[in-house]
């Protein structure tokens, strides 16, 4: 057999790099489904924050509000916020983007719509 400095035949050292290929083309894929899932996840979150900030806004204002915010058609970010009339935190600065004065897309893709007349966000 053939022996490296280290004591371990060279089939041995192949088979570990066999095995570590085969790990991260198994972990991969994984990896790349956990993070649809975290935005899938995020984007409900403030769906519901969302929801429950025009509630909100309604028990106090008895009206539900005219806008969900004061930003532009644009993505949303620290100068552009979303949903700030609603969300008492600022609003949302990253990862949504705002279509039109009712529209907004999440980071996920699904695109919401805001009705102002019943208050429903879908």
């Amino acid at each position: 057999m053939l022996y490296n400095r280290k004591g371990f035949t060279l089939i041995e050292l192949i088979m570990v790099i066999v095995l570590l290929g085969l790990l991260a083309v198994v972990a991969i894929p994984k990896y790349y489904d956990l993070q649809s899932d975290a935005k899938t996840a995020a984007e409900k979150g403030v769906v519901g924050a969302v929801r429950s900030g025009i509630y909100t806004y309604f028990a106090k204002n008895k009206a539900y509000p005219a806008t969900l915010d004061g930003a532009t058609n644009a993505a949303c970010s620290a100068t552009n916020q979303c949903f700030s009339t609603v969300l008492d935190q600022g609003g949302v600065q990253q990862d949504w983007t705002k279509a039109s004065a009712t529209t907004y897309t999440g980071p996920a893709g699904t695109t919401y719509t805001y009705t102002s007349a019943t208050g429903a966000f879908v």
